[in-house]
């Protein structure tokens, strides 16, 4: 392996796509570092007369204050999860796969057309659509539906599931139950990660965030996958819940938006994998609250009392868990209220 190759430095990736023959000996490509994600380097390489691409290469340590590693052959199961995302997901919610490169740890795929709007950026500058928020419920309802379906044939493609406990079982919930503030949650979450590691009924996109969605005209592009794996589909409703009530905090002047947008997300996934699901939706949710102040990825928009605050409602709810998520919702939005 080429440990030095470094496609953050355009003259290194430049030279890596002719030698590969991903490009023309006589182009010259313009190379743009994708900023905002931790865990993978990122650019986007812009061809004049030819389809622009995206190159990501994993990094064994991710670019977080606390250490974190994660073994860079994650990116292999992206480039897995990508291909079959394509066939189990909406027409254009994925981008074209093109190439890996097993010894770089590198995958190449289509550029998500301009313009385009990163849907995190989009919902912090209150730019928040009713029908944003009902596509990205369908979509993983679609993708969850058809892999649950297909079962048989993709359970034994993706049951290892080492890259999603050492990038969110560990950083998140196990992490957060070891916290001095979290004693009266380590129970909670520790029965949660034996639920969680014992269900595999649908393929888990295990990032399924705003910040992993371009939106290009009617198009919501979804990326990053390398923490797909079959498992249990709670994870993903609770893991995006918790991503709109933490704008809902953070954001009081649009709160009522942000909570509503958390109520239309589920209204618009209608899926039940299996009984019992959606008290495990409201439970994922509530660790994912939790995770994202005293997890090793705390969210960057939240201050520091803000942080506490929804430590406290997280923890507050946790006494006395809804089992819908409709109730839950409303459970937090009384808990904020609270002085």
């Amino acid at each position: 392996m080429a440990e030095n190759l470094d496609i953050e430095k355009p003259a290194d990736a430049i030279a890596y796509l002719r030698k590969r023959g991903a490009i023309e000996t006589h182009e010259q490509p313009r190379i743009q570092v994708l900023m905002g994600g931790v865990s993978s380097r990122t650019v986007l390489v812009e061809r004049d007369g030819a389809r622009s691409m995206v190159l990501k290469q994993s990094l064994p340590k991710l670019r977080v204050a606390v250490d974190w590693f994660s073994s860079p052959e994650r990116i292999h199961r992206e480039a897995l999860a990508l291909r079959w995302f394509q066939q189990l997901g909406p027409v254009g919610a994925f981008t074209e796969f093109y190439f890996e490169d097993a010894q770089e740890h590198l995958i190449a795929m289509e550029a998500v057309p301009q313009p385009h709007f990163n849907w995190k950026t989009m919902l912090l500058a209150g730019d928040l659509q009713h029908a944003h928020v009902k596509r990205f419920g369908e979509l993983l309802a679609t993708l969850h539906r058809n892999s649950a379906s297909r079962a048989e044939e993709l359970r034994p493609l993706f049951q290892d599931n080492t890259f999603f406990e050492t990038l969110r079982i560990e950083p998140y919930y196990r992490y957060t139950a070891q916290q001095p503030g979290a004693r009266e949650a380590a129970e909670f979450l520790l029965l949660l990660i034996d639920e969680t590691l014992a269900t595999n009924v649908s393929m888990v996109h295990g990032d399924f965030s705003p910040k992993n969605v371009l939106v290009h005209q009617t198009r919501m592009v979804l990326l990053d996958h390398e923490v797909a794996h079959f498992g249990d589909p709670a994870f993903d409703i609770g893991f995006a819940l918790a991503h709109f009530l933490s704008k809902a905090h953070h954001l009081p002047h649009l709160r009522a938006a942000f909570l509503d947008a958390a109520k239309e997300f589920w209204r618009s996934y209608r899926f039940e994998p299996y009984r019992g699901f959606e008290p495990r939706c409201v439970r994922h949710s509530l660790a994912c609250l939790l995770a994202r102040v005293w997890g090793r990825s705390p969210l960057e928009y939240l201050g520091s009392e803000e942080r506490a605050r929804q430590a406290a409602a997280a923890l507050a709810i946790m006494r006395s868990v809804p089992s819908e998520i409709p109730a839950f919702v409303d459970a937090f939005e009384k808990e904020l209220a609270c002085p």
